[in-house]
């Protein structure tokens, strides 16, 4: 492959742009790829004739079945202008969506039109070795061994957690099932013994089942085939910040919702530690085994980033104690950040390093908030996880949908291989039959193409992702920064006050709350958040129109416990009205593009900001007034604020 340029990478020549700068480039480029396909369509034996002669285009059924798609493309187009949301704008601080990288975009409609399919190599030939590729890309920027890793592409964050739930829930079971069809490969164990081999143990212990051709009666004996055996095989555990499809894998996979251990998290979101180990010695105390242990890098709702050392620490502690576990990590969301802690030649650099790098993106040292030596080290701990999820739809800045996964020793697929013969050669490699060894069927192959594309342009490192993170997360700090400085304003007669949920984000994701200064009902400020993301929202009619646009969530306390108590106390809300409501209403800002880090135009773009929300503010404060007053009730339930979310803690309400 031609050696790339090693000039430094322009984060503004990446995307197409708020105001569509490279809009010249964009479309000299797509229309070179359309025209390369046309020729490779009219290049395949070029002496075929061609099936549609000039005569029959000119008759009028045919330019009248033209004319009938042209209008049908005007009115997709009016329908995406009118109703889309402008994630590419500075006024978008919402969900973890942004503008999306211009090779990605070309690259996945280059390959759209060849319409690869990676669910059998013999249809993807392309694609496939890109997908390949990508799960080599994860799995070196994630800190695994080359030789010993794999990874691909996924549709999305979701299916990368069910596929560790389900490799874990397959390996607990393994040794129970060599016990029954070769039970002199495990002689002297007990049943807690072997549902507590570490995962290296077990994946030796498939080796020797090979080595004495028992393998295939082995799966036939273990969940894979009998299923997860009425919760026999333990519990997970996860934090309370999980994602939502933690809850739905324990029921897909026959686990369970029962066994979903949640753990309570600290006044940082992030799963608490001591809490985990009492959790674990009560499964000890109860002889209940553990099938996987989940931790969070840069959670959906807080952006929070579990201690990983910690929870990797613990793992080794319990194995001299005889109990082990899976450890995954769901970083769908915070997993590219890791690229802003490896220099140009991928090794992890120091905490120092790592904070003069961000300095030297413009950003002063004491305004980087990201990241803390906390995080820095729970980054530098996740090649210590058996398996991480990492989502390129999410901060790779690729188009829908693509997520990942990379898991750290690959001999782990022989526990879920499926190999059906109309769709595959079995003499190829089980590595290159994506379809046997993943829960999708047919996938896209234009996904993984995006996604290569991006990581050849964009070095998995400080000079290529890291920089465009890099901005990402310095705009959050610029961001949360103003927040500080405007902790009171006056709208009209009244004055508002703002706090932010965390005195410095882990990650690039602020959340933020206001209130009337005095007010001491939850009901009333939660209702004035209400109103502002209603303002602020899809709710308040096309976005198009929108100053700016935002997201939100309910912290509640069946999710959360009183960890929002801190917030909802520097409001001016007293601990008893927390007793009562147990919930409180915030906005989420996702700080996912890179102009705002942008120090000469950021001040006037806060000003901005801060206007919007005072004229928002100020309507909300004339429509109360000029409405009769209503009794007063209790704040409503999450589902009666927003219908996209429930009372059940499954975290439903965002997009990711």
């Amino acid at each position: 492959m031609k050696i790339l340029s090693q000039e430094p990478i322009v984060v503004e020549a990446l995307f197409l742009g708020p105001k569509s700068e490279n809009q010249a480039f964009f479309k000299t480029t797509l229309d070179f790829l359309m025209d390369e396909h046309v020729h490779w369509r009219r290049d395949f034996h070029p002496a075929d004739d061609e099936m549609v002669e000039p005569s029959e285009m000119r008759q009028p059924p045919f330019t009248s079945t033209l004319d009938r798609t042209t209008a049908v493309l005007n009115m997709v187009s009016a329908k995406l202008k009118d109703s889309s949301t402008p994630w590419f704008s500075t006024r978008y601080l919402g969900h973890m969506n942004s503008d999306t990288l211009m090779v990605a975009n070309l690259a996945q409609m280059a390959a759209t039109m060849y319409n690869p399919n990676n669910v059998a190599y013999e249809s993807s030939v392309a694609t496939a070795h890109m997908e390949l590729e990508c799960g080599g890309d994860f799995a070196k920027l994630l800190g695994y061994d080359a030789d010993r890793s794999w990874g691909h592409i996924t549709s999305d964050g979701t299916i990368a957690n069910y596929e560790s739930l389900w490799l874990a829930r397959n390996l607990k079971s393994f040794p129970l099932a060599v016990k029954e069809v070769s039970p002199e490969l495990v002689k002297g164990l007990d049943d807690w013994q072997l549902l507590n081999l570490s995962v290296t143990q077990i994946l030796d212990l498939v080796d020797r089942t090979k080595e004495q051709k028992t393998f295939g009666l082995v799966l036939k004996a273990s969940a894979r085939a009998r299923g997860a055996g009425g919760g026999k095989l333990g519990k997970i555990i996860v934090p309370q910040t999980r994602h939502y499809s933690w809850d739905k894998a324990a029921d897909v996979l026959g686990i369970g919702v029962d066994n979903l251990i949640r753990i309570p998290v600290t006044d940082r979101y992030r799963m608490d530690i001591g809490a985990l180990r009492s959790a674990i010695d009560a499964c000890i105390k109860s002889r209940t085994p553990i099938i996987s242990i989940v931790a969070v890098v840069a959670t959906t709702e807080e952006g929070a980033v579990d201690d990983i050392a910690a929870v990797a620490a613990l793992r080794d502690e319990y194995v001299k104690q005889g109990l082990s576990f899976y450890f995954h990590v769901d970083a769908a969301y915070g997993g590219y950040g890791r690229a802003v802690f490896l220099d140009e030649g991928n090794r992890f650099m120091s905490f120092a390093d790592v904070r003069a790098r961000i300095a030297g993106m413009g950003v002063p040292v004491s305004e980087a908030m990201f990241p803390s030596e906390d995080v820095w080290s729970a980054y530098r701990a996740m090649p210590l996880a058996d398996s991480i999820t990492i989502d390129p739809h999410k901060m790779g800045y690729i188009p829908y949908a693509a997520g990942g996964i990379a898991l750290r020793d690959k001999r782990i697929l022989g526990l879920v291989s499926y190999d059906a013969a109309y769709v595959f050669d079995n003499k190829q490699n089980l590595e290159m039959n994506l379809g046997s060894v993943i829960l999708e069927g047919s996938k896209s192959g234009a996904a993984a193409a995006g996604v290569w594309a991006a990581h050849r342009l964009l070095p998995l490192n400080i000079a290529g992702y890291g920089q465009l993170i890099g901005r990402s997360v310095a705009g959050a700090a610029h961001f949360a920064k103003a927040l500080e400085s405007v902790r009171e304003f006056t709208v009209g007669d009244q004055v508002i006050v703002c706090e932010q949920l965390l005195d410095g984000p882990d990650f690039n994701v602020v959340c933020m709350a206001f209130n009337y200064k005095g007010n001491t009902d939850l009901t009333r400020m939660n209702d004035l958040n209400a109103q502002i993301y209603k303002a602020s929202s899809y709710e308040g009619g096309p976005l198009y129109a929108d100053d700016w646009i935002t997201s939100h969530t309910v912290l509640e306390f069946d999710s959360y416990g009183n960890a929002p108590m801190g917030l909802v106390g520097r409001l001016g809300i007293p601990e008893a009205e927390w007793n009562r409501i147990h919930n409180v209403y915030v906005l989420r800002c996702c700080v996912l593009h890179p102009w705002i880090v942008k120090v000469a135009s950021y001040p006037e773009s806060w000003q901005s900001y801060l206007e919007i929300m005072k004229k928002e503010i100020g309507r909300i404060i004339a429509h109360d007034r000029s409405q009769p007053a209503a009794p007063s009730r209790d704040t409503p339930k999450a589902s009666e604020t927003n219908p996209a979310r429930s009372n059940h803690p499954l975290k439903v309400g965002n997009l990711e």
